[in-house]
């Protein structure tokens, strides 16, 4: 039995652990981190111990501090979630040699799937179709250059002990192999302390569909299919079950190989078998492969809940209490569809750069499953995921989960940190996400589009101006009254890099804004004599407009200096974080883009580049040293006055 279950974890993951142990009847226990202290996780359990400092190094990756909590609390059985130690067998040896439950697979089975070149073999021994290329333990870079002369580029170079796509580099070309290869190494060793890399095929058109498995440690079934093609650095954006054009023939073919795998390793738990599909001639048995298996669930394991009516932690709990499967393969069955969208704080007209901040508003639609471990003032850290939600929505068909999906996200209100809210919106309204022609490369390909804020029409610049003037809230009847003529005020707003000039007029409870009128009934907006779904959210710098995608504008500051030219030769940290190389020394001359340094913030890789051409002047850090948001890192000399205007006549 487990009547205690201690979450080796923290975030949304937590929160959903704790849902279903809670309605099981379980006594859930958190820990958390310094930085988590009053974290929602915390309050979602029933008791909740500290573990250490900041970072996953001082809390969450501490096998004895976790280890500690569950002697001292007693619990039977610990969950470990996803990501942190949850496919580490060292750390499931040492929760069973304690004598409590590892919720999850054998120790074994975790090794046997924790290194994606002895994974291959396996699986091709299991008669599981896998990717062609070079899974050697020859890990000299002569080997490595000679064995993927012999694929060919496009190629893939990825770490063996990787995921979340860390220690991945594509090759385009031979030149650029020796340097991606370097780059890839170094995320691999900073993230899984592990440097070895494989080589594979690159596919021309690649389709990212994964099975979801579950095993009793002897057989084991499958939950049908999730694509997970739209990705941006490797990392899953969107997520649907089952996936667009899927025929029943390559579906039970796919699910009949994953099952294979499973029961070679004598698999128990939850477990997602990866393949990669070459989408080139459409959908065909003989077209996928292998890729890996993660020995956990999957943080898009909702969609495939929502179109199974399963509840995947559930059967957790129970097969690892020594039950058997709840239900045999003839008993699960498709139903409808399922999408899932990540909502992340990061920039995505800045390559995805992760956020940091203090969510000043989160706002989700009640009628969405929303599964998410911060809520409104909680504060964004560097030190973790920056993910902020997951939205689920469900339809009879794909066309209606997509609706449901839309609906959702222009119903989202996130404030206080730059997100991908509106880059999702926009990407699920792409007419190749529509239409279900869904690939790996489909974000990359539609980047700008996608990325670049959409340009507020003049309704939301109206609206934005209100908010301004601290009417985010509403209009009052007698607002502006005046006993000769209307009130007028002037409003500067920054957008896109420009200032933004309206003349706002109040008279009889109604703002007229540069030639929009704007009244307040019944609670909401009135744009131009129509009722508007909209909302103003007023910060110190900014407002946010949400007007179907959320719209920001800089409110400048009358006191504030003018920028110092200086610091146009800048280049400063983003964000809090590790410098992991350099690659500039004073007196070099660089090129615009090219690079200089590599920071490592919120467990992934940032190629910090030059912004013009020019002369290293001064270097003010080394490799190894860990900053802050805006510490200065290198400076580029200045241009001697009119060289630039020289340059530009040429």
């Amino acid at each position: 039995m487990i009547t205690k279950l201690l979450i080796a974890n923290r975030g949304e993951i937590a929160c959903r652990i704790a849902r279903t142990a809670r309605a099981m009847g379980i006594t859930t226990v958190a820990v958390y981190s310094e930085a988590d202290r009053s974290a929602p996780h915390v309050s979602a359990c029933d008791e909740a111990f500290a573990i250490g400092g900041m970072t996953a190094a001082e809390s969450y990756l501490r096998q004895d501090a976790i280890l500690d909590v569950a002697a001292a609390s007693g619990a039977e059985a610990i969950h470990p979630g996803y990501g942190f130690l949850s496919e580490n067998p060292d750390f499931a040896d040492k929760v069973i040699e304690a004598g409590r439950i590892f919720v999850g697979p054998s120790p074994t089975a975790i090794r046997a799937m924790g290194l994606k070149d002895a994974a291959k073999k396996l699986m091709e021994e299991a008669g599981v179709p896998v990717v062609p290329g070079y899974h050697g333990a020859a890990q000299d870079p002569e080997t490595l250059a000679r064995e993927a002369a012999k694929i060919g580029v496009p190629l893939m170079i990825k770490a063996v002990a990787g995921g979340g796509g860390k220690g991945m580099r594509l090759v385009e070309s031979a030149a650029a192999f020796d340097g991606a290869l370097a780059s890839a190494r170094s995320e691999a060793r900073a993230a899984f302390g592990n440097g070895d890399v494989l080589l594979e095929r690159f596919m021309p058109l690649p389709r990212h569909i994964e099975v979801q498995i579950f095993g009793d440690g002897t057989r084991a079934v499958h939950l049908f299919e999730r694509d997970c093609s739209l990705q941006r650095r490797h990392q899953k954006v969107i997520e649907e079950a089952p996936a667009p054009d899927m025929t029943e023939p390559m579906r039970a073919a796919m699910g009949a190989a994953a099952v294979r795998a499973a029961e070679a390793i004598g698999y128990s738990g939850a477990g997602t078998v990866e393949f990669i599909v070459d989408a080139s001639d459409g959908l065909r048995e003989d077209r996928f492969f292998f890729m890996e298996m993660n020995t956990r669930l999957q943080v898009e394991h909702p969609v495939t809940e929502a179109v199974t009516g399963v509840d995947l932690v559930e059967w957790q709990l129970r097969v690892a209490r020594g039950e058997p499967l709840p239900r045999a393969q003839e008993e699960i069955a498709l139903n409808g569809h399922a999408v899932e969208a990540r909502l992340y704080a990061e920039d995505p007209a800045n390559e995805f750069l992760p956020a940091t901040g203090r969510l000043t508003r989160a706002v989700f639609p009640v009628e969405t499953r929303v599964d998410s471990g911060v809520r409104e003032g909680d504060e964004i850290s560097p030190f973790y995921d920056p993910m902020i939600a997951k939205l689920i929505t469900w339809g009879h068909d794909r066309p209606s989960a997509i609706a449901a999906m839309d609906r959702a996200l222009s119903r989202t209100e996130i404030a206080g940190v730059t997100t991908n809210l509106g880059f999702l919106r926009r990407l699920t309204r792409t007419s190749g996400f529509r239409s279900g022609a869904v690939d790996t490369g489909l974000i990359a390909r539609e980047g700008a589009g996608l990325s670049a804020d959409p340009q507020p029409c003049e309704k939301t610049r109206a609206l934005a101006a209100l908010g301004a003037l601290g009417f985010q809230d509403g209009l009052s009847e007698n607002v502006g009254f005046a006993l000769w003529q209307p009130l007028r005020h002037f409003v500067t707003l920054l957008s896109g890099g420009e200032a933004l000039e309206l003349s706002v007029t109040f008279e009889n409870g109604v703002a007229r804004v540069s030639g929009v009128e704007i009244c307040w009934r019944d609670g909401v907006w009135w744009v131009d004599g129509h009722r508007v779904r909209a909302s103003i959210h007023r910060d110190e710098a900014e407002v946010t407009v949400f007007f179907g995608t959320p719209y920001r504008f800089g409110l400048p500051d009358p006191l504030a200096a003018s920028a110092d030219e200086a610091k146009a030769d800048l280049i400063v940290a983003p964000m809090p974080g590790l410098v992991s190389r350099l690659q500039a020394h004073p007196g070099q001359d660089v090129e615009e883009g090219d690079p200089l340094a590599v920071f490592e913030a919120m467990k992934m890789e940032h190629t910090l580049r030059a912004p013009r051409d020019g002369v290293i002047a001064e270097v003010f850090v080394e490799a190894g040293a860990q900053i802050e948001a805006g510490a200065p890192l290198i400076r580029l000399a200045s241009v001697p006055p009119g060289e630039e205007s020289a340059e530009a006549a040429q």
